[in-house]
Formats: C-alpha cells, structure tokens, sequence
C-alpha cells in the first residue's frame, strides 16, 4: 500500500512538471505561431522593403568601391614615380661618393694650408711683438728726454721767475723803505742810500742803519665804526701797502673806505650776487668779487668802472686771490670743485684745475704756486703754469673753512671747523711743509665757512674772529708743538659772529660782522 502511494505521488509529480513544461514551450513558441499565422501580403511587403534597402547599401558599396578603386590607381601611380625617383637617387650615389672623395681630399689640404698660415701669423705675432717692445722702450727714452727737457725748462722759468721776483721784491723794499725813511726824517741822500742798502741786503738787523717793519701793536678798542652794508658784510681786505679797506656784502656792491677817517671813498656797482670775498691785484689797480651768483667782478679801483664778468664755474665761487707776482692773474675756487686761473688781460679763463673735495679757500704763495683749503680737511698745491696739483698734501682739519698766508709769503694759516688754527711754513711747498704751531681757545668757535683769520704784517700775531662775537689775538707759534695762549681777546664790541678780519701794512686791524666793520687802535 505504501508502494502504491508513493507510485501515485510520483507520478503526480511528473504530470505537474510535464504540464508546466508543455506551458513553456507554448510560450516560448508563441511569436513564431502568431507570425506563420499572419497573411502572406503583409509578409511580402516587409521583404520588399528589405529588398529595397540592401539595393541601397549596395550601391553604396559599389561607389565606395569605385572610389577606392581610384585611389588605389592613384597610389600605384605614385608608388611607380617614387620607385624611378629612387632609381635616380640610387644613380647619383656614386657621383656623390666622388664628389664626397674629393671633398675630403681638399678639406685635408686646407686644413695643412691653415697651420701653415696659423705658424706664419704667430711668427708675425712674436715680430710685432719684438718691435712694440722696442718701440715702448724708444718712447719710454722720448718721454724721458721730453720730462728731462720740461725740467730743465720749468728750472729755466723758475729761475727766472726767481730772478723776476727778487726785483719785484727789491723794488718793493726799495719804496717801502724810501717810505720809512722818509718818516724817520733822514735826508733825500741818506734815505736813498739805506733804501738802497736795504734792497741790495747788505744792511742786516745786527748792523746800524736797518729800520724793521713797523712793529704791529696789539688792538685794545674799535676806533672807527663803519655800517658798511645792507644785509649784511661778508668780506674785507686792504689795498696793498695803503690803508684803503675794501669790503663787499649781500647788498650787491663792494665799497672803498679810508681806514684812516672812516669816509666812503667809492662804491663799485653792477655785482650779482652776495660777495664772498674779495681780492685786489698788487699793483692795486683791479678789485676782484667772487660771488654766489657763481660769477666773479673785476673793477677799476681808481674810477670804480667795471672790467670784466668772470664766468664759469657752475656753483658758488668760495675764494679768489690775486698773484703778487704777476698783476693780471688771479685764481677761484667754487663749490663745483674746480679751481680756475684767469687773465685779467682777456677775462678769459688759462687753466682749470679739478679738486675731488670742495675747495673752500686758496691763496697765493710762491709766484705761481697756490695753496687750497678743501672740505676733507686737506691743504693742497697747485702749479699754474701746469694746471697740475703738487703731490704734497697736508692733512690741516677735519674741514677747511679758510686759509690766508702772511706778508712774506712764508706762513699760511689755516681754520677749521675744530675751531683750532694751524700755522704752517710753506717755504718748500713741493718738498716739505712744516707744521709750525697750533692755536685754540676755549671761547673761540670758528664760524662754518665764513671765518676769515689774518697774520698781523710783521708776522707776530694772528687775529681770528669768533661765533660769539670776540677777536682773538695770539702771538705766533714758535714751534709746531708750541700752543700759545691769547695775547688779547676784544670782547663786548662785535654784537654778531665775526665774519672776516685783515690787518693793514700800515697796522690797522679791521674785523666785520653783519652789521658793522670796526677799525681798531
């Protein structure tokens, strides 16, 4: 009975699946059916169109087969051009291998000429070298023969200017002493003959009969009280060996006064600018301006009539100085750092010597030699027939506000902005300048680059003005480690900083400040 279920249940089982079976396949089939059911028309016309369409791609296909076609004519075409062209190229092969051989056979032979031509050029070089050599040697012998002959002329110049000197000299001495002896008393004979005697140097101090320099005495109060300008003073100097007093100021103009009485001899028009400082010739003829409009003015002193416009220097000019020597040439210095020589005969500038520092003053020395105060605190010497400056340089200050030299041309005195004053002997400006002595004083404060100091004419005292309004006198240094103190200090006089100072042949001591110049006894 079990046997018989189980059998039962099995073959229920097949039946199910074989039902569901024969349902998949009739799903499956079911489109197929459906369309071998549909009417032969419908089928016919789907196939028409199937026709129609593979008709198109084919003819498609035959143009694009066509086109093809031609390109590959085209390309055989070019394939054929390429193989005759590489024929051809094949056929140059050898010709250029020739020519390659040939080539190569000229290189080498070019190349053989080169260091040929490179071994002449050398023996060319080593010969041109020989010869520049031995022309560098002949030149160095001219150049020694040309320094050789300049030395002997410059000896030759400078011996006669020597000579030149010592008769100006001599007959500088001979008036002063016709003058001297005039105010001694002693007859026309007698007084030419010590003139004489004098100027020839026989007389010396130990022997009777010489008469010395007037001795300077020390100043103690102003005398004379002159306003000389509107706005101010900047500089004064003395006529040479008279007691005419020179001064210039911001007013434009530059005046003559008598030191005497104190009277306004001229006044000298047509200045532009501010005056600087002042200069006269030695033979007294010209009065010289250096301004700020960086110009300088030369006058007439006898009728005031203008002479000359100096021009050229690019700044303010700082200083000018006349030549003792030679009337009608003086010397500048400016701001622009050169230093220019003119010829009062043209108005012309001779020489112009360039500085690397500012010069802010310079004088006249030896004839042809001058010495420049410069902004580095150096002290320099320039030759002006050369144009050229010296190799000696004095390291004077820190900065050099002026400098002026003494009546003999001996001493120059330099100030600087340490407020100390130097005094230096410049009898050998080329070989040796000796330090002869130092002066300072608590109060005395050196006023920027505006102080003028001065050496009294018998080259016994300096007097030098101050920022607080005093005139310092000091005796001179005996010494360069001598440091004298003040013989005299003038005080309560000069209200404002004391510009300028010079000191007369004649004795008179003359200091300015902006508002007044005192004459001093």
């Amino acid at each position: 009975m079990a046997d018989a279920k189980a059998a039962m249940a099995a073959i229920g089982r097949v039946t199910r699946k074989l039902r569901r079976r024969d349902a998949f396949e009739v799903d499956a089939h079911r489109p197929a059916i459906e369309a071998l059911n549909r009417p032969f028309a419908a089928q016919a016309l789907e196939w028409k169109e199937k026709a129609e369409k593979y008709e198109l791609e084919l003819q498609h296909l035959y143009k694009a087969h066509s086109r093809s076609s031609e390109q590959l004519v085209t390309l055989i075409e070019e394939l054929k051009a390429l193989k005759a062209l590489l024929k051809e190229k094949e056929a140059l092969i050898p010709t250029l291998q020739s020519e390659l051989g040939q080539t190569s056979e000229e290189n080498l032979q070019l190349k053989q000429s080169l260091e040929e031509k490179t071994q002449a050029l050398e023996l060319l070089i080593q010969e041109h070298q020989a010869a520049k050599a031995e022309l560098e040697q002949a030149l160095a012998k001219l150049k020694g023969v040309e320094n050789e002959n300049t030395q002997l002329v410059e000896r030759l110049m400078q011996a006669k200017m020597v000579e030149a000197e010592k008769l100006n000299e001599a007959n500088a001495m001979y008036e002063e002493m016709v003058l001297k002896l005039k105010a001694a008393g002693l007859g026309a004979g007698g007084m030419q003959h010590h003139a004489e005697q004098e100027a020839d140097g026989i007389i010396r101090r130990s022997e009777a009969g010489y008469i010395d320099i007037i001795e300077t005495p020390i100043p103690s109060a102003p005398r004379i009280t002159i306003r000389a300008h509107e706005g101010g003073c900047g500089s004064i100097i003395f006529q040479n060996n008279t007691d005419m007093l020179i001064s210039g100021g911001q007013d434009q103009t530059v005046k003559i006064w008598s030191a005497h009485t104190g009277s306004l001899s001229s006044t000298l028009q047509g200045c532009l600018g501010s005056v600087n400082d002042l200069a006269v010739t030695n033979d007294n003829k010209f009065v010289i301006a250096a301004c700020s409009s960086n110009k300088l003015f030369v006058w007439e002193a006898n009728g005031g009539r203008p002479r000359h416009t100096l021009t050229g220097h690019t700044k303010s000019v700082s200083s000018v100085d006349a030549s003792w020597v030679k009337s009608l040439v003086i010397a500048s210095s400016s701001s622009d750092r050169t230093i220019k020589i003119w010829d009062l005969q043209t108005g012309f500038c001779k020489s112009t010597i360039m500085s690397a520092s500012n010069p802010n003053s310079l004088v006249f020395i030896h004839g042809d030699t001058i010495c420049s105060g410069h902004r580095n605190g150096s002290l320099q010497f320039h030759d002006i027939r050369t144009g050229k400056s010296s190799a000696t340089t004095v390291g004077a200050h820190t900065d050099v506000t002026s400098v002026c030299v003494s009546r003999s041309k001996t001493y120059v005195l330099s100030s600087g902005r340490e407020n100390v004053h130097k005094l230096f002997d410049v009898r050998m400006p080329t070989v040796l300048v000796e330090d002869s002595g130092t002066l300072r004083a608590p109060g005395n404060r050196v006023i920027g680059s505006w102080g003028r100091p001065c050496i009294s004419p018998d080259e016994k005292c300096i007097a030098a003005g101050s920022s607080d309004g005093s005139v310092y006198i000091w005796p001179k240094p005996k010494d360069e480690k001598d440091a004298p103190q003040p013989l005299a200090i003038l005080e309560g006089h000069h209200s404002l900083p004391v510009v300028s100072s010079a000191w007369s042949g004649y004795g008179p001591l003359a200091t300015a400040d902006k508002n007044h110049i005192h004459i001093w006894a």
